[in-house]
């Protein structure tokens, strides 16, 4: 059995080209936001993720359609997720979006959806 029970996907898209300071800050508002479902909607999960130490991995899809997918995909079965729209303030567009977090959740249930993806 996986040490992990539960984790964190934050899943990037590969066509845009951020700089490394950007990427960083995305994944802080993915991560936040989507632990802030979970603690909210499925505290039992939040627990046990918090506790074994919060596993995050960072994945990558090829553009905003399949990040778009991989998040009804996450609804349809019920996984805290945020979807991260910058504000436009830098280095991209108003209204981009960047990535998305799925979970914290059962690792089995996430890998459902996250798990064939190559790390970012």
């Amino acid at each position: 059995m996986d040490e992990f029970e539960y984790k964190l996907v934050i899943v990037f898209r590969s066509d845009l080209k951020l700089s490394k300071g950007k990427v960083a800050a995305q994944a802080g508002h993915a991560a936040v936001s989507s632990a802030e479902e979970a603690r909210r909607y499925r505290r039992v999960w939040w627990d046990e993720w918090f506790m074994e130490g919060q596993r995050k991995i960072a994945v990558k899809v090829k553009n905003e359609k399949e990040m778009l997918e991989l998040r009804k995909q996450a609804c349809e079965f019920s996984l805290p997720n945020a979807l991260i729209v910058d504000r436009g303030l830098t280095e991209i567009p108003p209204d981009t979006t960047t990535c998305l977090g799925i979970g914290p959740a059962p690792s089995k249930m996430v890998d459902k959806i996250t798990g064939k993806l190559p790390l970012f």
